[in-house]
């Protein structure tokens, strides 16, 4: 199949240089904000824990006495057109109305207003006119040529030989990975599970001038969906768990299961963003209990996609993580030295 979708993946390279040299020529305009942009992205279509390193450094920035937002788009939402989520009094809100990951930050950053919107310049500025903002979070702006930014950071999935990867539709790749150039500082992620170093390599071939760093996810317990219990890890010793997920890098997940000591009976994925309905997870515990399975694991965004008022026949959890960049303090020093050619602090 990736060999028959190949002359459509040239196609979409041809198409990708042309928007950059439109871009490059003034054909397509590119805007700036009054304050400084850092785009978080990567090069595929989801999986490399951006979202983590979006929250990561809106809390490191709120630890060093910025005031970020979150300028987002709200990939898969129902809702249309601009959401506004203000940091003061900010309720619970329908993921599927805004978007998974969007109602994901919303819960893990109640002190960053986060305004959702296709236009990211329109939501940039209604975030300045709005609320003290001093710099903006761009999620997954790394291809959003159309707004200008002071720093580009590109998670890299170290699972993924993305080097040797194929472009959309025969692959996962948005970009080469010679897009790689134009980044100011990667994180490679998930180096808990995979050696990172052949990546260092390859992405040094390509952009030496780019700050390298390294993080992996930490498990931060299990959350009960019924109950929004806590449990830790030891609970589960002894029990088996079917394990089932819709994000971009399903085999990760159920890695990083392992790696934390969890007995796995058997893994589900399901495409990225997938919405579940009651009558599917029904499915999935009757499919658990065949396999000697007494619990349900899954991922904290796939948890926003639960239907409303599903009631679960037996034990399902949802595991929150937290991203671990090594040598943080590194990575802050880069990060705000780049700011601070721009702009600092207000």
């Amino acid at each position: 199949m990736k060999r028959l979708l190949f002359p459509f993946s040239l196609g979409f390279r041809a198409g990708i240089e042309l928007r950059r040299l439109a871009y490059r020529h003034g054909i397509f305009k590119t805007h700036r904000l009054n304050r400084p942009v850092v785009s978080v992205g990567n090069l595929t279509v989801g999986g490399t824990g951006k979202t983590p390193l979006v929250w990561w450094i809106a809390e490191r920035l709120l630890d060093l006495g910025w005031s970020p937002s979150v300028l987002t788009r709200g990939y898969r939402r129902r809702i249309g057109g601009m959401i506004v989520l203000p940091p003061e009094s900010r309720k619970p809100v329908n993921p599927r109305d805004v978007g998974d990951e969007v109602a994901l930050l919303a819960r893990a950053l109640p002190k960053v207003p986060i305004v959702v919107d296709a236009n990211r310049y329109r939501a940039g500025r209604w975030a300045e006119e709005r609320f003290t903002v001093d710099v903006h979070l761009l999620d997954d702006g790394f291809q959003h040529w159309s707004l200008a930014r002071a720093v580009d950071v590109v998670a890299v999935d170290v699972t993924e030989d993305l080097d040797r990867a194929a472009l959309l539709p025969a692959g996962r790749l948005r970009e080469p990975f010679a897009a790689l150039k134009r980044a100011d500082i990667i994180v490679l992620t998930r180096t808990g599970i995979a050696d990172p170093a052949r990546h260092r390599e390859a992405i040094a071939r390509v952009n030496p001038r780019a700050e390298i760093f390294e993080s992996s996810l930490a498990l931060c317990g299990l959350i009960d969906v019924q109950d929004d219990s806590i449990h830790s890890l030891e609970e589960f010793q002894g029990r088996r768990a079917l394990v089932f997920c819709g994000i971009g890098n399903p085999r990760a997940f159920g890695a990083n299961l392992r790696q934390w000591g969890m007995d796995v009976a058997t893994e589900v994925a399901y495409r990225d963003h997938h919405a579940y309905g009651a009558g599917e997870l029904h499915r999935l515990e009757k499919r658990a209990r065949a396999q000697g399975a007494d619990v349900l694991v899954t991922t904290e965004k796939d948890w926003m996609n639960f239907p409303a008022h599903w009631t679960p026949g037996m034990p399902v959890f949802a595991c929150p993580v937290r991203l671990e960049v090594q040598d943080a303090a590194a990575f802050e020093k880069t990060l705000i030295q780049r700011l601070r050619s721009v702009k600092g602090p207000a």
